[in-house]
């Protein structure tokens, strides 16, 4: 009697870890399935510094992927306008009481008159739109980007008080019905979020709507920060929004200034002026805005931290007229920084499946990464992805640009195993250009299974996973099928699989 007790116990937790195991499955798969059906909904919202000019070259260069919700100008602790009134703005410890500095409180901190980086850059991407489209039909219309550019809270760094243009926007967005997550950046500050949350909470928090609204926004909005750059992430969101997703990436490329310090040397060439010049800074519109060193530009006339437009001058050179130099000088024409690239290279459509969960990771990092060790090298493919597709914005005929391979798996991306079973995948992949595709499977060690896993004929369409005999059911294991071709520059696109292992 005890034997059969203990053999019913027995049967009936493995028939709880299967049931488990596949609802983990099940959820993955609705995330899939409905999350892929429509382009990720994503809100960039952006402050003055000359990289996240260089971002938001690469992330227009990439929009065809995203369903471009809004590009707002925001703040932060580096750039604010001011009220124009007069009124002096303070808050220490901030750049401005750094590096010797003494010039605060003051009216604006690295602000243009007329600010409007975003405006020029969609108006360079209207020039080569015609091209672009060529190359790819999803490009949105210039005309719609033009519609989503707002000002947020700009007028002090941090400061939420008041409604605006960005904010109401971010608002109708979060409280909207569209099916799916919606993405917001903070390549800057987060009062412009922030403005838009605390609206939402002013509106609603008294009503018998608040409850729900709550859970729904949570559930809703993911935020791919740069950092907390103006200190309303931990002083309003966090506190009040507590289960708001909030995505901070690491370990992955490193997209940001200094990269070229320390490069491994399959990644340092990406970097070079010679490098730069032939794939970027030469090619039309959206290249001639890209900021390099020494390109004798300003974001902002006479700023004291922007000497990245000098060159020939030494470092003790450019202290004696008044510039602040915080990183080394760099050679003329090379590689300057995109620093908040991080935060939307994980939303794009190259296959690896980075946006549906932080964790997965993809060529912007992955979330909860301590550090780079191990996390594999993407920033060669992503620098020459984003060099094909400047090449395509000066390109007016298909064939005389590459494009990625086409990658596809045999059956879903989400199944199940057992321990010790072995599962065949089949990829395949095709290029638009007829180039030669090489090919390989690989485990992103990013799944909850902790070892590495052994894969039988990685370098062909057809491969076999030998699953553990010591996986826990519940585990996952990541996969990747990886696809390049041998166009110039050489495109690497990718599918992931997502092993869930089940008990027997």
């Amino acid at each position: 009697m005890r034997s059969d007790t203990k053999r019913q116990a027995g049967i009936f937790k493995r028939y709880i870890l299967i049931i488990g195991a596949v609802c983990l499955f099940a959820k993955a798969a609705n995330a899939q399935s409905s999350d892929s059906a429509t382009r990720p909904r994503i809100v960039i919202t952006a402050d003055p510094e000359l990289d996240d000019n260089n971002s938001l070259i690469r992330f227009l260069l990439n929009s065809c992927d995203l369903d471009v919700e809004g590009l707002i100008y925001a703040s932060s602790g580096f750039h604010w306008k001011g009220d124009g009134k007069g009124t002096k703005w303070y808050v220490p410890g901030r750049e401005y009481a750094r590096f010797g500095l003494d010039t605060c409180p003051c009216v604006s901190w690295r602000w243009a008159k007329n600010e409007r980086f975003i405006d020029d850059a969609v108006e360079a991407y209207a020039k080569v739109y015609p091209n672009l489209k060529l190359h790819n039909p999803a490009y949105p219309s210039p005309e719609f980007l033009k519609s989503k550019i707002r000002f947020g809270n700009i007028e002090f760094d941090g400061e939420i008080s008041k409604n605006t243009a960005g904010s109401d926007l971010i608002k109708s967005l979060m409280l909207d019905d569209t099916p799916g997550r919606l993405y917001i950046t903070a390549w800057g500050g987060q009062s412009t979020i922030a403005r838009a949350l605390k609206s939402i909470q002013e509106q609603y928090e008294n009503t018998i709507q608040w409850e729900a609204i709550k859970k729904k926004i949570m559930r809703k909005v993911v935020l791919l920060p740069s950092g907390d750059q103006d200190d309303t992430y931990a002083k309003y969101i966090k506190p009040n929004w507590p289960e708001i997703e909030y995505r901070q990436f690491t370990g992955g490329p490193n997209y940001g200034y200094g990269a070229q310090l320390g490069a491994k040397p399959e990644d340092s060439v990406y970097l070079t002026s010679s490098w730069t010049k032939e794939n970027v800074s030469d090619r039309g519109p959206l290249g001639s805005l890209y900021r390099v060193w020494g390109d004798g530009k300003q974001m902002v006339k006479g700023d004291v931290m922007d000497y990245f437009g000098f060159s020939g001058y030494s470092k003790e050179q450019l202290r004696s007229l008044g510039y602040i130099v915080w990183m080394p000088v760099q050679a003329k024409g090379s590689w300057l920084g995109e620093g908040d690239d991080f935060t939307f290279m994980n939303m794009l459509g190259n296959g690896l499946r980075a946006y549906e969960a932080g964790s997965f990771g993809g060529w912007g990092g992955r979330q909860l990464n301590k550090d780079g060790n191990g996390y594999p090298d993407f920033f060669p493919a992503a620098q020459r992805d984003f060099a094909a597709r400047l090449k395509w914005s000066v390109t007016n005929k298909y064939t005389d640009a590459n494009h990625a391979p086409v990658v596809k798996i045999e059956g879903p991306l989400n199944i199940l195993g057992y321990p010790g079973e072995t599962i065949k995948l089949t990829g395949t992949a095709s290029d638009p250009d007829n180039d030669n595709v090489s090919v390989k499977w690989w485990q992103f060690e990013v799944g909850t299974y902790p070892d590495k896993i052994a894969i039988t004929n990685s370098n062909s369409t057809q491969a076999k996973i030998l699953i553990p005999k010591d996986a826990v059911p519940g585990q996952t294991i990541h996969i990747i099928f990886e696809a390049t071709d041998n166009g110039v520059p050489a495109l690497t696109s990718y599918q992931r699989v997502i092993i869930t292992v089940v008990g027997r």
